[in-house]
């Protein structure tokens, strides 16, 4: 059976940047598998009109593969896409890639140390499994009484019909996230008639949004510690949602003044203007950064519907009301899966998958491994990610200790590593500590911030520097291993 030292799954950001790091560390006796024909992860994916990352571009970017020829301040899809083939090619990890390989099972082998995964391509062994799979990778459909009834078109965000023309049509958009925030003013430009149905309304706050001029590009050039500084000063500006976040709700309202002060100068109309202030505290659902969502809602093609939607008929929509909203087209902005993909295809020691341990409670040690999945490591694992920056940030945390691990493991010569279940539960309990005392938990709403049961469902609560600081190094005394 085909074996492989390392095997990743997933060529998204995580995947690509841990194998630019492990060939500049002289380890390149890996592979990284992709369910789909193209790498990117969820930038090949999504590819629906004004895609956009709501990160500065120059922090949402590897340190290590810097790009001084950002056409815009906020990446745009097609751009992050191209950076992201770009900085594969120039590192040579496009030849470690196998596309349209998708992984059906892993199951970790105690008597040989090694992983069994069985893929849509064949099977192979790996001594160390990397899961970089990402938490936006399957799109989450509302559950809707009469939705596949539903006698028009119907698409995700995450699937867009782009053969499908607009122009001229009656079109619903259902959700009010980030997504929904960046397709509705393009929608409102081509549709005859655009209803957004909002659940709750979404904090927006200004983006300000604009290109980089040839003179900014030159001098990142010319001066890569120019990008540097202004990396760093979006780094900063960024970290300090964590005051609200996770340190006290007291903090919010310096944030929650932009947000207000966004409406009012955006929306003059006082009825549309309060069904759009949000009723809970800023940072209890992540807040969205726009300029032009507040204005396509204003156009006379355009109605917000906060009626709760009771069925979905033939020809169009049934709201609480009893109101029927006749539509050609429903485009469900409606999020993605709070589970992610494989939680329940990767079996550990005793038989038990990561969905098993996670069913418990959302547990990881650092984001990046997991008691009882030996010879594992995860990269935006529970409590890997933080909503107070930006996730390449954090990655870039988790797959430098990766790689370090890799490098010690095999230096003393170790076959098998697990980390400590002890230690994983003392994580797990400070993470729930440190969680209580910000709008995360107190914000007065629901979102994937927080699980059934009100606790923090994997976030982060502390700063981002802290966390780059204990995953420097693979810290090996506080793992299991044996040769």
């Amino acid at each position: 059976m085909e074996h492989h030292p390392i095997v990743i799954i997933g060529a998204g950001f995580g995947g690509l940047g841990l194998g630019v790091r492990l060939r500049q560390a002289g380890i390149r006796d890996f592979v990284i598998l992709e369910r789909t024909a193209n790498l990117g992860g969820t930038w090949s994916r999504n590819t629906y009109p004004g895609a956009a990352c709501d990160v500065p571009s120059s922090l949402y970017s590897y340190s290590f593969a810097p790009n001084p020829g950002w056409s815009r301040k906020y990446g745009r899809q097609p751009e992050i896409l191209d950076y992201l083939r770009r900085t594969a090619e120039d590192h040579g990890v496009t030849g470690h890639l196998r596309l349209e390989t998708e992984v059906l099972k892993a199951r970790f082998d105690e008597d040989a140390r090694h992983w069994h995964v069985t893929t849509s391509s064949g099977e192979l062994t790996a001594g160390i499994l990397v899961s970089a799979v990402g938490a936006f990778a399957e799109a989450s459909v509302p559950e809707i009484s009469g939705l596949a009834g539903f006698g028009g078109t119907i698409f995700h965000t995450l699937h867009w019909d782009h053969d499908h023309d607009l122009t001229g049509e009656r079109v619903a958009v259902i959700g009010t996230g980030a997504t929904a925030v960046q397709v509705v003013p393009e929608v409102q430009k081509s549709a005859r008639e655009l209803r957004v149905f909002q659940r709750s309304a979404p904090w927006i706050v200004p983006r300000l949004d604009r290109t980089i001029t040839p003179a900014e590009k030159l001098a990142f050039r010319a001066l890569p510690v120019a990008q540097r500084l202004h990396r760093g000063g979006w780094y900063a500006a960024i970290e300090s949602f964590g005051l609200p976040g996770f340190v006290s709700t007291k903090f919010r309202h310096p944030f929650e003044v932009l947000g207000r002060l966004q409406l009012l100068r955006q929306v003059r109309d006082p009825e549309l203007r309060a069904r759009l202030t949000p009723d809970y505290m800023i940072g209890c659902k992540r807040a969205i950064f726009s300029d032009t969502y507040y204005p396509a809602l204003c156009q006379d093609n355009v109605e917000l519907v906060t009626e709760r939607i009771e069925e979905v008929r033939p020809h169009g929509i049934i709201t609480a009301d009893g109101t029927e909203h006749e539509v050609d087209t429903i485009i469900l902005a409606t999020g993605f899966t709070a589970t992610p993909a494989l939680m329940d295809r990767i079996e550990g020691t005793g038989g038990r998958t990561v969905l098993d341990a996670y069913r418990e409670r959302p547990q990881s040690y650092l984001g990046a491994a997991n008691a009882g999945f030996p010879n594992m490591f995860t990269v935006l694992g529970p409590f890997g990610a933080a909503a107070n920056q930006s996730a390449i940030y954090m990655i870039e945390g988790q797959i430098d200790y990766i790689v370090d691990a890799v490098r010690r493991l095999r230096e003393a010569g170790y076959r098998r590593v697990e980390v400590r279940r002890e230690v994983q539960e003392a994580f797990v309990d400070e993470v729930h500590a440190r969680s209580g005392s910000g709008t995360w938990l107190k914000g007065g709403c629901s979102s994937y911030y927080t699980n059934g049961r009100g606790a923090n469902s994997g976030l982060y609560p502390n700063w981002s520097f802290e966390y780059r600081r204990r995953t420097r190094r693979f810290d090996i005394e506080n793992y299991e291993v044996s040769r």
